[in-house]
């Protein structure tokens, strides 16, 4: 397969297929901040922050010494936009973006690392 050039070969899956890929072997692949992390994450969740206070130039580094490039990894932001400009610089066919990002998997009720109550607070949920 031929390597992501730009933002519409991205694969997006839904929270309910992403949890699906996460029991067959994907890594979650978080590139939100690591504050943003802290505040709640999916167990076993990776964090290599995509954006520090402007693009960070330690990205793809970080992502490789986390797994290798042929690991499956289902990519992960708050909503959305991180998670798929950093799926086009891993071009990397075996990413997958989360649609709706990690809001979407705690909207969802899919459980992570606090409770779903205290995450829909750090996470500003309606």
């Amino acid at each position: 397969m031929d390597a992501i050039k730009k933002p519409e070969d991205v694969a997006s899956v839904d929270v309910h297929a992403a949890k699906d890929l996460l029991g067959s072997g994907h890594r979650y692949l978080d590139v939100r901040t690591t504050a943003e992390f802290k505040k709640g994450h999916v167990d076993k969740a990776l964090n290599a922050p995509y954006i520090k206070s402007e693009k960070n130039p330690e990205f793809l580094t970080q992502v490789a010494s986390l797994c290798k490039k042929e690991d499956p990894s289902i990519v992960v932001c708050n909503s959305g936009g991180r998670a798929l400009r950093a799926c086009v610089d891993l071009r990397n066919a075996h990413v997958t973006k989360l649609e709706g990002g990690y809001s979407a998997w705690v909207d969802e009720g899919v459980p992570g690392d606090k409770p779903l109550e205290e995450l829909k607070i750090s996470c500003k949920f309606r």
